[in-house]
């Protein structure tokens, strides 16, 4: 127990009080510093336990970070939740010494567990506030008999607390300099493609870190005390070079370093940095720091590349997101007579012909979604004025988090091709046109062998219709070049030739869908036997219904997929019986069961109710190779 002589109390205190600074001026570790203040507390206060808790991250728990007279799992294991009713989170709450003499008589608040077990029934909790009052903690004092904290207990604990808050600051700083120290060490360190040293104000090195070692080839115990100048090429040392951004940084604060320097074997690196003025604690110059990547690779491969497109015969160019050029190859200047600057921004547009202007500016609003550019247009040449087609393609170079730096591209002459597509489109028409023609004289042919033969009259007629339907397919195929075959435009061409419309109960519904020209003739057939069996027999007919075609395309992982629809619908129970398709035997029918899944891996259902009629077709859009595996 204490000693009762005041005196004795306060010189004990006194004591207490000036170990505990000698402690804290002599250690930057805090748990420790912690350890100490309690072991010394408990002995002024003549109690076995004492210990500091600490608010954790968030401020939702206290985290018992130090102490003396406890069980090893308490110290650094126990958590106490903020929102429990304990002594601690009364006094944090409190924000003042929350002191009881006896627990069995206290109502304001209930002990944790670890209290409990441990026999505790006095105790006192003091705030420990950092600089800036912000809250740290408590520093708590238990006794395991009931104690009568007097008044002077307790002001010599609220000292004892106000003196740790700046302590705890102090350490908690340290231990942030020391791992920002670190952290720098080990960034200048391993950062060995970046030459960092120090110079004094004569310019000779005195300090060398690991990463000029790597640029430069000297070792720290080679390098230090050797003038800078060593680093620069003989003709920058006759020019005056070290000198200059040696002045210039003291004059200004820092200067650029961007040139090649020396390695100590002789070869030449190229350096991107800089030089900055360096001060002491009293504002006076010291030195300069000197910090610069070796950035040879890039700088050759720069040269390689300005070399290349220097020398290919394409025109190459780089551009903005917008489409305004940044800079123009010498092949593009010669081309067209437009010097450099006339071709930056939308300048280059000057020497493409006024009617595909509209087309270029277009191509480049849409470059950025599409992640590219592929545009023709023509270009005059400058030595006879002639407007020549050229095809431009660009792609856009992207740093590292995939926005755009920058486009490059190229502009390519294709006036001959162009020449030979179109003659090439013109013979495709006549070999069209002699195909169109061809499959007349085989339906003359078919005609007068039907009537020499005798063939029926329905015959005859199918035979014709289906012929037909080749020969609108063929005349779409003929104009695929410039009119791209999508479905609405097979499904209209056999809605329109047997004089069905919209208005008549027909609705067509999906997205813009190209077709393969692979694919085209067939898928044809099965939408005129569809449409075909449609007039004669269901919704097309005088019996009346409703017609309803709806497409979409969606992903797999295999590619692009199309999904047809066809639905006829309130249709005449009566007409049943009659359909060529309805009946399982029918050349439509046998088409898209066994033809469109044989020939173009395509799945289909066709499904016939007394009142409906449904077809489903599946197939692949994006699969080149598979259409036409097994056609002979």
């Amino acid at each position: 127990m204490p000693s009762d002589d005041p005196a004795d109390v306060l010189l004990k205190q006194q004591k207490v009080l000036a170990d505990f600074g000698s402690v804290a001026l002599q250690s930057e570790d805090l748990d420790a510093v912690l350890t100490e203040a309690c072991r010394l507390v408990g002995e002024a206060l003549g109690t076995e336990r004492a210990k500091v808790l600490e608010i954790e991250a968030g401020g939702q728990s206290l985290l018992v970070r130090a102490g003396v007279g406890w069980a090893p799992d308490v110290v650094g294991h126990v958590h106490l939740p903020m929102d429990e009713h304990s002594s601690e989170t009364y006094a944090i709450k409190a924000g003042e010494p929350v002191i009881t003499q006896d627990i069995r008589t206290e109502t304001r608040f209930g002990l944790p567990d670890f209290l409990t077990d441990a026999g505790v029934v006095a105790l006192v909790n003091v705030p420990i506030v950092l600089p800036g009052q912000r809250a740290y903690g408590l520093l708590q004092l238990d006794d395991t008999v009931p104690r009568d904290f007097d008044q002077h207990d307790i002001e010599f604990l609220r000292t004892y607390a106000i003196i740790l808050g700046p302590v705890i600051d102090r350490l908690h700083k340290v231990a942030a300099l020391r791992t920002s120290e670190e952290r720098f060490r080990l960034t200048v360190e391993t950062a060995t493609d970046y030459a960092i040293l120090t110079t004094d104000n004569e310019d000779r090195i005195i300090d060398w870190l690991p990463g000029a070692e790597a640029v430069f080839g000297w070792s720290a115990q080679e390098a230090i005390g050797q003038p800078a100048a060593i680093l620069f090429t003989p003709e920058d040392r006759e020019a005056g070079r070290p000198e200059w951004e040696n002045e210039t940084a003291r004059r200004e604060g820092h200067a650029p370093n961007v040139r090649w320097h020396l390695r100590k074997d002789g070869a030449r690196v190229f350096i991107e940095g800089s030089v900055w003025r360096l001060h002491d604690a009293q504002g006076e110059p010291r030195g300069f720091l000197k910090i610069g990547q070796d950035v040879t690779e890039r700088r050759e491969a720069d040269e390689r590349l300005r070399t290349l497109m220097q020398n290919i015969p394409q025109l190459i160019w780089r551009a903005r997101d917008t489409g305004d050029w940044i800079w123009a190859s010498p092949q593009w200047l010669d081309f067209t007579g437009q010097s450099q600057e006339q071709s930056r921004g939308q300048g280059w547009l000057d020497v493409v012909h006024p009617d595909d202007r509209a087309r270029a500016r277009v191509a480049w609003f849409e470059a950025r979604e599409h992640g590219g550019l592929d545009v023709e247009f023509r270009v005059r040449r400058a030595k006879d004025g002639a407007w020549l087609w050229h095809q431009t393609r660009a792609h856009p170079m992207l740093d590292s988090g995939n926005g755009h730096v920058e486009w490059l591209g190229t502009t390519n002459e294709v006036h001959v091709l162009k020449e030979l597509q179109e003659r090439q489109a013109v013979m495709v028409n006549e070999l069209q046109h002699r195909t169109r023609n061809l499959i007349g004289v085989v339906s003359s042919i078919a005609t007068q062998i039907m009537a020499h033969t005798g063939p029926t009259d329905a015959f005859r007629e199918e035979f014709h219709q289906r012929l037909a339907a080749l020969s609108r397919v063929q005349d779409l195929l003929s104009r695929a070049e410039q009119e791209p075959v999508t479905l609405r435009a097979l499904l209209q061409l056999e809605l329109d030739a047997m004089g069905a419309t919209k208005g008549d109960g027909i609705r067509l519904d999906g997205p813009t869908v190209r077709i393969r020209p692979t694919i085209v003739q067939i898928l044809a057939l099965v939408l005129h036997e569809l449409t075909t069996n449609a007039r004669k027999y269901g919704a097309l007919s005088d019996g009346g219904g409703r017609l309803g075609v709806e497409w979409q395309v969606r992903q797999d992982k295999g590619g692009r997929w199309l999904l047809i629809e066809w639905r006829e619908e309130d249709l005449l129970p009566s007409a049943q019986g009659a359909s060529t398709i309805r009946q399982g035997g029918g050349y439509g029918r046998r088409l898209i069961e066994r033809a469109l899944p044989f020939t173009l891996d395509a799945q289909t259902t066709y499904v016939v109710e007394p009142t409906e009629i449904r077809c489903t077709i599946d197939l692949p859009l994006d699969r080149p190779g598979q259409d036409g595996r097994h056609a002979g």
